[in-house]
């Protein structure tokens, strides 16, 4: 797919721009969820600067040209978060999925002990997961490289908050798609677990919006109405957050258009 192709990120603002200096002063907040280094090297930071500005074309090709690992990380980011929020194409979709984790297996190979490597390949196989089917994905037996590489991911940066929220939501989707015993018996899935990994996720980002609203689904998933007016307090909360770059723009806005605007 021609990066030249992608959709444009619906909703560009001058205070997702991180120019000069203001990057590396921002950069604890803005990386509060991923715990990504600040990078030394120049043609990283660019790849970031774009990827927080919703340049999520400019930011794959700018990460992969600068041939490291902060650049890659930038890359596989920029696209998975397209690929979730953005594109429309479920076929374009599910190529970028498979793109970005043969590209994470590829700095897992060199760089082991990358965080990032393992949580951005075991998102973009949750994701692609999503798309050929839960049930589909389990029997192909993607449920547990999701589960091992978000488990890693943890192992390497326990404060990994994004690691904690995808984490939570394997537990939680397992149990929706297969029933609490099963998905317990057969794949180690718990709603303790799910719980314990969301609640750890807002401890450690607590103004992350999509915190809010993966915990939110996965009270739905698990609970359905015995749980639904929390969730719906996290949808709202989620929804009064202020975003700091374009993925927390796209979403605030997804949680706006749950709660109805």
């Amino acid at each position: 797919m021609s990066k030249t192709a992608w959709k444009a990120f619906p909703y560009p603002d001058p205070a997702y721009v991180y120019a000069g200096t203001a990057l590396k002063k921002q950069w604890a907040r803005l990386h509060q969820g991923d715990a990504e280094p600040w990078p030394a090297d120049t043609g990283a930071q660019a790849a970031w600067r774009a990827y927080h500005a919703g340049e999520f074309a400019k930011a794959v090709e700018l990460g992969l040209k600068a041939g490291n690992a902060s650049g890659t990380n930038a890359a596989n980011k920029a696209a998975m978060i397209h690929g979730a929020s953005v594109e429309d194409d479920e076929a374009r979709k599910l190529a970028l999925f498979q793109e970005i984790a043969r590209r994470c297996e590829a700095l897992q190979a060199s760089d082991p002990d990358n965080a990032n490597a393992w949580y951005y390949h075991g998102y973009a196989l949750g994701r692609y997961s999503q798309g050929i089917s839960v049930a589909k994905a389990l029997a192909e037996g993607l449920g547990g490289k999701v589960r091992d590489s978000l488990q890693k991911a943890i192992a390497l940066e326990p404060r990994h908050a994004d690691a904690h929220i995808a984490l939570g939501t394997w537990h939680a989707e397992i149990i929706n798609k297969v029933g609490a015993m099963v998905g317990g018996l057969t794949y180690g899935a718990k709603k303790d677990a799910a719980e314990k990994h969301f609640k750890t996720a807002l401890q450690l980002n607590p103004d992350s919006p999509i915190a809010m609203t993966e915990y939110a689904n996965g009270l739905a998933m698990m609970f359905g109405k015995s749980r639904m007016k929390e969730a719906e307090q996290l949808y709202a909360r989620a929804a009064q957050c202020t975003p700091a770059d374009a993925m927390e723009r796209l979403d605030v806005e997804a949680a706006r258009a749950e709660v109805g605007g």
